[in-house]
């Protein structure tokens, strides 16, 4: 299950720096293991207010976090990405704790030398194995409204299939992860993860910009000129719209709300329909004479 960050910290979304230090510190200072030795629960919940900080003390992991939305976020980045560049050894030396073995005490592991995320060597974990990369297509409509798509690919040798979850709102270039879908470690370790960069197929109707999307809405040239209604397609159905008088060509018609979701949930973009003035190739002798009258007005 996603883990929300701030909850885990008790501390609100628009929290400063200083405030998520303050949350953490006395959450660290409560559930560190050495000071409740032998208490499994304490040790879980001091490895969660540990990762949560470890990401939110981060400016570039928190706005990540912030865009992606949790369950985004944990298709990013690993454990090893999110502990990479942390240190809360001035904190735990405040406390009068050591750091050199708590790592390795609580993120386990045997094998090789390891950089330990609260500073210093801590102890020992085995190497994680190599991330592997493929690119997959994916249908405008799923990349718009999120689904499953089944993934093949070749791992040591044989063929996988994976049924992948494409978050709502996922763009072109994005990559998604498959934790322990890639690549062996070479001392026992975890396997890498598979790495999947999102190429979104094009759509007959609907362009994107962002979390907006375009559709072409052509009129009659009265309309126009004097206003009236038109349908415009959305991704559900088309809804009738309100045409203004004197719009022209290239005009936009927004549509509050009926866009692409942001990712986590964030809002949803807007849809804009892109008028085009029908010009009709030919004309009747009624609408001859009647456009003829008109140009003598000046229209």
């Amino acid at each position: 299950m996603a883990k929300d960050y701030y909850s885990v910290l008790g501390v609100e979304k628009n929290a400063g720096s200083d405030e998520i230090k303050k949350a953490y510190r006395k959450l660290a200072l409560k559930y560190h293991p050495d000071r409740n030795p032998g208490d499994t629960k304490a040790e879980a919940r001091f490895k969660e207010i540990t990762e949560a900080y470890a990401v939110l003390s981060d400016a570039e992991k928190r706005k990540q976090y912030d865009q992606f939305g949790a369950a985004g976020f944990e298709q990013r980045f690993t454990q090893e990405d999110i502990y990479r560049n942390f240190d809360v050894g001035d904190i735990f030396r405040e406390f009068g704790f050591g750091t050199d073995d708590i790592f390795s005490r609580l993120f386990g592991g045997g094998g090789f030398r390891a950089q330990s995320p609260f500073g210093g060597q801590g102890g020992f974990r085995a190497v994680r194995g190599q991330d592997y990369l493929l690119q997959i297509t994916v249908p405008f409509q799923t990349a718009v409204r999120g689904g499953v798509q089944r993934v093949d690919f070749r791992r040591d040798g044989q063929v996988e299939q994976l049924q992948v979850r494409i978050p709502a709102g996922v763009e072109s270039g994005q990559k998604l992860r498959v934790g322990g879908k890639g690549g062996p470690s070479p001392g026992g370790g975890p396997a890498g993860d598979l790495l999947l960069e999102v190429r979104v197929e094009g759509d007959a109707r609907f362009r994107r910009e962002g979390k907006d999307l375009l559709v072409d809405v052509t009129i009659p040239y009265s309309t126009a000129c004097l206003g009236g209604k038109a349908e415009v397609p959305t991704l559900e159905q088309s809804k009738t719209v309100k045409i203004p008088a004197g719009i022209s060509s290239g005009g936009r018609i927004r549509l509050k709300g009926f866009g692409v979701p942001a990712p986590g949930g964030k809002g949803t973009g807007d849809l804009y329909a892109v008028i085009e003035v029908a010009v009709p190739p030919g004309l009747t002798a009624k609408q001859r004479e009647l456009l003829e009258k008109l140009r003598e007005e000046g229209l």
